[in-house]
């Protein structure tokens, strides 16, 4: 049994005492913060006290008393309930602004301005302060002004477009990738900040855009319009400009067989085919060929490969070097040996004192590791907390707050 993953190093995490105020909900802005998290940054999430962040209730399914939705993006954060449509509010989060490295935002382009909350305002309190704004279509686009939502930027970023059946209707992907994607960017950006920040001692605003980003993603995709001028097809399961690298049904179901290679092609034919005459064909033995005479070979290939079950493959193609994987279903992926060898599954314990499972920081850092992940916290479990320890709030203060309904507390630590 392979051991699983464990960092040895000792050091603190790499973020290890940068605050972060959290403004963000749903998923691009929470993702970004959750792997800052990670990465040991004190994080403090500002939620309505009236329900929080949206995701919450998202659900079934649930786990803990938040929708699996919430879990999976908001592990190692603090919440803050604070109703900061109320001047009281406002001052509480400025006050917050004032002493953070670092916020995180998605709120529709002057969202933020009405409250005093907007980069231009708490910059002025406080020059060092990296502040992020994570939006549909950027602080500087005619389109600044709409909400951004992944669905919507998939379809309008080019990515529903190659996604999907070559014959079929344009698809999104499974998992909000055009969210995922702002969110790891957003980190790389405010890393970057940061390094910046400690080079001049001065902040800046940071303008993410889900568009941006999206078009970003499509890579090779994307650049090969721009130097054809030829719109990209859909190819489902298949690869556009590498052949055999798609997936094939077996006798009892599909396998993954992804061939980059000339080398591994002439490997492929050879050792576990058994067909040497296909690796020497002038139309198929380089990958040029191959992509240009795909539906011949392809009607080479697929009566093989369907002739025999997916294990067969699995261990022919491994043994002789030829990448290949089976299509699991999430469960599967998920209970994996490889999961288990690299930690990826963890439990943590919810404050209502149940065991959840959830997937872990894919981050390894032999070193300086990232933290142990606590469990998404109930709404307003650090209120009290964060309002004591960070800004000095004494009991009556934090008690009359309460009373007027600026904050809201589910916990008296």
């Amino acid at each position: 049994m392979t051991k699983p993953y464990s960092a040895e190093g000792s050091g603190a995490a790499p973020l290890a005492g940068v605050r972060i105020l959290d403004l963000s909900r749903v998923l691009a802005g929470p993702w970004c913060t959750m792997i800052l998290g990670d990465l040991g940054a004190e994080v403090i999430k500002i939620e309505n006290p009236d329900g929080g962040d949206d995701t919450r209730h998202w659900g079934p399914p649930f786990a803990g008393d938040a929708a699996a939705y919430f879990v999976c993006t908001n592990r190692n954060k603090k919440s803050v309930a604070v109703n900061f449509a109320q001047p009281q509010g406002q001052s509480i989060v400025r006050e917050l602004a004032a002493k953070s490295d670092v916020i995180v935002e998605n709120f529709k382009f002057g969202g933020l301005a009405k409250f005093g909350l907007d980069y231009a305002t708490l910059s002025a309190t406080n020059p060092a302060l990296i502040y992020c704004s994570i939006s549909g279509y950027g602080r500087h686009s005619p389109l600044a002004a709409l909400p951004g939502y992944d669905f919507v930027v998939q379809a309008e970023g080019g990515l529903m477009a190659v996604t999907g059946e070559t014959e079929g209707k344009p698809m999104k992907v499974g998992v909000a990738v055009a969210d995922l994607y702002a969110g790891m960017s957003a980190v790389q950006a405010i890393l970057a900040a940061l390094i910046a920040r400690d080079r001049d001692g001065t902040g800046q605003h940071i303008d993410m855009a889900l568009f941006d980003c999206q078009l970003a993603m499509l890579a090779n995709v994307g650049s090969a319009f721009l130097a054809s001028g030829e719109e990209p097809r859909r190819y489902g399961n298949a690869h556009p400009t590498v052949v055999p690298y798609q997936a094939f049904d077996t006798a009892d179901g599909p396998v993954v067989i992804s061939v980059g290679n000339d080398s591994q092609f002439a490997t492929f034919c050879n050792k576990v085919l058994g067909r040497p005459d296909i690796a020497v064909d002038v139309s198929f033995c380089t990958n040029t060929g191959r992509v240009r005479n795909r539906t011949a070979l392809l009607a080479l290939l697929e009566p093989l490969v369907s002739a025999r079950p997916t294990a067969h493959w699995l261990s022919a193609l491994r043994a002789a070097g030829v990448p290949t994987g089976e299509v699991r279903s999430v469960g599967a992926a998920l209970s994996s040996t490889e999961a288990a060898a690299r930690n990826m599954v963890q439990e943590v314990l919810h404050t209502s004192g149940e065991t959840l499972s959830i997937v872990g920081s894919p981050l390894k850092l032999s070193r300086t590791p990232v933290v142990g992940p606590a469990a998404a916290p109930s709404l307003g479990q650090h209120t009290i907390m964060v309002l004591r320890d960070v800004l000095g709030y004494e009991e009556a203060r934090i008690d009359k707050l309460r009373a007027d309904g600026i904050i809201n507390s589910f916990s008296k630590i």
